[in-house]
């Protein structure tokens, strides 16, 4: 399996892409560069994962700085340390302050490698993740795709990709999760460069951005 470390592997999924599917090669044309969005795989990255969930970019960024400025750092142990009561002040919604705890406890205990399960096939890898209360699907797939640069991950379960799907193949409406994984499957096995394409496309073309990390 080809990984997603480079412009050039970028470049060679969307070459890939183009030739299986007219309609991606003209929202390349209309794109520009696709991001290469890289995080190192760990903690520190899932835990940036999990605070984007279902939040904007800007109240993901907040609520980052105000995690790091309790904790001193993102780390496992650093986030066990604090109380219920300073994640709340952090700005945590309960659900994202326990996930965040069960991970930490996860990966302190030996149970949860976060660097390990990136050398994973994707569907095992996916298993272990949604198998901890609180990191459901999308979660998983984001953290494949820019921690573990998995090539054909593709998170059907984004609004922006369901936007950005819509207008590129041209559909009366928004698809639903399993539509669109539906949709994407000839995109294999470049889903994961056609996931970053698309959510270049939602920035450059429809003016939006929902990337779930920045590059």
């Amino acid at each position: 399996m080809r990984r997603i470390d480079s412009t050039e592997d970028i470049a060679a999924g969307l070459a890939g892409l183009a030739q299986c599917d007219a309609r991606l090669a003209r929202a390349i044309e209309l794109s520009g560069p696709v991001p290469l969005r890289r995080r190192p795989p760990g903690y520190a990255a899932f835990a940036e994962i999990i605070l984007s969930q279902m939040v904007s970019k800007a109240s993901a960024a907040a609520l980052q700085r105000k995690l790091e400025w309790a904790a001193g750092e993102i780390s496992p142990a650093a986030i066990l340390a604090l109380s219920p009561e300073a994640l709340r002040q952090a700005g945590l919604s309960r659900a994202k302050a326990e996930t965040l705890c069960r991970v930490a406890c996860g990966v302190l205990d030996g149970e949860l490698d976060l660097d390990g399960l990136c050398r994973l096939d994707g569907r095992e890898a996916l298993s272990k993740m949604v198998a901890i209360k609180g990191v459901g699907p999308w979660t998983a797939e984001v953290y494949l795709l820019f921690c573990a640069g998995h090539p054909d991950v593709f998170p059907a379960g984004d609004v922006a990709l369901q936007n950005a799907a819509a207008d590129i193949l041209g559909l009366e409406a928004r698809p639903n999760p399993r539509l669109l994984s539906s949709l994407a499957e000839p995109w294999s096995p470049w889903r994961g460069v056609a996931a970053r394409l698309l959510w270049a496309y939602y920035a450059t073309v429809m003016k939006r951005d929902a990337t779930p990390l920045d590059g």
